[in-house]
């Protein structure tokens, strides 16, 4: 079957892979456009403005703007902190420690120790690692609050030993952050929060402003407009970095005949209910495996609060027939998923050929709600097809590294000719006399003698 043939933006229809041009095929892994156009620019660029020049003030008409909630104060206290803690079900807080015990334990033994090498003797060369000085936290709050993004990111920081980690989310229509929010964000040892959100907050943590300090990073998911800010934060501020660039969110899944078609329709909905601009593609070499998700798509469907999204979602999305899965491996590697899962007999097998993704779930029984809760991995992953250069989010990105060196008289000594050599190719004199005076001097009190060049 062609993809000329067919309308391949519906999901019921399915892709023969084998029968498509290159042109086709590029096509049919295209991604949904992300609201780009230039008045969302613009919009941004004149929030960041407002923030930059007003602060606090721009804060509180934003939010009362956007939120529809018109704070007396951004902060929130840590007595409204012990008073969530107190008001969750015992369930409820019980789940979110068990949480925040699974992702610390996997994230703690990501704690790296210096690396220290003597490259040659009397050359002494290492690789220290520090924890960013303040680290902002941007916590959505749209459907529902996301305290599983609070333990994705609070945990990381927390071990890493960030001196200040700031958080900041949404605020609901009584002004407040939900519980669940300020628990998580308590058991990561988070007590600079705020009530704000939107492209606002994220100018706030890049600016500062009269109650909020600015932070050397932020990190965490939004929508398009906090997805632009960090964009064009990141580009005018001195010395301020983002976690990763993030589009709509997508899942890829590789079944064979023998999968469980509920399995993978679960899997590809649990994506597709994000949001109408995500995407799921299913890859397979099973006709008959395409045909019964096809099947268990519509009716699951049926029992989801989120159904309208999904099946809009599914709008953008792929069943796509392989002639095997050696080259559902290869699609899958081209298109590089932030979610990607193995549900097929030889599953670590396929696990040695692939990747590019952002986080894999391999068996049938490791469904990607797992890895967004409780396995212990992080969430926030690369999208969009970053995952062929990006990482998901790990300690290290909470962490600086800086190399340090140290040489004696002798080991630069050794070193000298070579470097030499080298400066001159470069015709770089001043390179080399920084060398060779150096060696010219005295041994004696060589380090500190103040002589004259």
């Amino acid at each position: 079957m062609s993809i000329k043939n067919q309308d391949t933006t519906k999901l019921k229809d399915s892709i023969v892979w084998e029968n498509l041009s290159k042109a086709e095929r590029g096509f049919a892994l295209s991604r949904p456009a992300i609201a780009e156009s230039g008045l969302l620019s613009q919009q941004v660029e004149n929030i960041l403005a407002n923030v930059k020049d007003n602060g606090d003030k721009a804060l509180f008409d934003l939010t009362e703007k956007f939120d529809g909630v018109k704070l007396d104060t951004l902060k929130v206290t840590l007595k409204q902190v012990a008073a969530a803690k107190v008001r969750l079900t015992a369930k409820r807080l019980k789940a979110i420690e068990t949480a925040y015990g699974q992702i610390k334990r996997f994230h703690q033994a990501q704690i790296s120790e210096d690396i220290r090498v003597e490259t040659t003797p009397g050359v002494v060369c290492t690789l220290k690692t520090e924890a960013i000085d303040s680290v902002g936290l941007y916590i959505p709050a749209g459907s529902a609050p996301l305290p599983s993004t609070v333990l994705m990111l609070g945990v990381p920081a927390q071990l890493a030993k960030c001196p200040r980690k700031v958080l900041v989310c949404p605020p609901n229509k009584s002004g407040q952050l939900a519980d669940e929010i300020l628990v998580a964000a308590s058991l990561c040892g988070i007590d600079e929060i705020y009530s704000v959100g939107g492209a606002h907050a994220c100018g706030a943590l890049a600016f500062g402003t009269e109650t909020i300090m600015a932070v050397n990073k932020i990190f965490g998911p939004g929508n398009k407009y906090v997805t632009e800010a960090k964009k064009q934060l990141s580009q005018q501020v001195n010395g301020f970095a983002i976690d990763m660039p993030a589009g709509p969110s997508e899942v890829l899944v590789i079944a064979d005949a023998n999968a469980n078609a509920s399995f993978v329709a679960a899997d590809l909905l649990s994506q597709a209910e994000h949001g109408p601009d995500s995407q799921v593609i299913l890859l397979s070499n099973s006709e008959a495996l395409i045909n019964a998700v096809q099947s268990a798509l519509e009716a699951q469907l049926t029992t989801l609060s989120r159904a309208e999204i999904a099946r809009q979602a599914l709008q953008q999305s792929r069943l796509i027939l392989t002639k095997d899965l050696a080259q559902a491996v290869e699609v899958s590697n081209e298109y590089g998923p932030e979610h990607l899962i193995i549900q097929t007999d030889n599953a670590q097998q396929l696990l040695k050929s692939l990747r590019n993704a952002g986080s894999i779930f391999v068996g049938a029984y490791t469904p990607e709600s797992a890895g967004d809760y409780a396995s212990g991995t992080n969430h926030v992953l690369p999208t969009y097809g970053y995952s062929k250069v990006i990482s998901s989010l790990s300690l290290a990105d909470f962490s600086r590294r800086f190399t340090v060196q140290e040489i004696t008289r002798e080991g630069l000594s050794s070193l000298a000719e070579c470097i030499c050599e080298l400066t001159d190719a470069e015709g770089l004199d001043g390179h080399k006399r920084a060398v060779t005076i150096r060696l010219e001097a005295p041994a004696e009190n060589a380090a500190t003698k103040n002589a004259e060049a």
